[in-house]
């Protein structure tokens, strides 16, 4: 049986989401909850897969990602078959970053990440391109990222 998250277990999300490495007893202090209910809390959030995992938030720029790209797809054929391939494929390429199956102009909606154009070159030429089905893309290089930001709002 699902439960949805109460006003407790989202009050742990959203700090949890700000540092996922806070201890157990400052996260237990925030949420004004004792040690041993905040942590079976956590557990039960990373065990019904409300938290999927951790990471480290990382500077794109610091390792060589820092030119993004937007690519609009369109596949020649949009059977069930021919998603699936695209979709297991787009799997395989470190590049890209996000991927998005849209309704309207185009079929999908790539967000790349690579050290510069010749690098993108050279995604798009050698892998994007050979995706299977692909029949055209349409590259938007973005000049300065605005607003970048993987939380997801949280309302107690």
């Amino acid at each position: 049986m699902k439960k949805n998250p109460d006003s407790i277990d989202r009050r742990i999300l959203a700090e949890l989401q700000s540092n996922g490495r806070l201890p157990i007893v400052e996260l237990a202090n925030r949420v004004h909850l004792t040690k041993t209910p905040t942590a079976e809390r956590v557990k039960r959030l990373e065990r019904t897969g409300v938290i999927k995992g951790y990471r480290a938030d990382l500077e794109p720029e610091l390792l060589g990602a820092g030119h993004v790209i937007i690519v609009h797809v369109s596949l020649t054929q949009t059977s069930d078959n021919a998603l699936e391939l695209f979709n297991r494929a787009v799997h395989r390429i470190p590049e890209i970053q996000s991927c998005y199956m849209l309704a309207g102009q185009f079929d999908y909606m790539l967000k790349v990440r690579t050290s510069d154009i010749t690098h993108y070159r050279t995604v798009l030429g050698d892998q994007i391109g050979k995706l299977p089905g692909v029949q055209q893309t349409h590259s938007y290089v973005a000049l300065e990222v605005v607003k970048e930001n993987a939380t997801i709002p949280v309302r107690a």
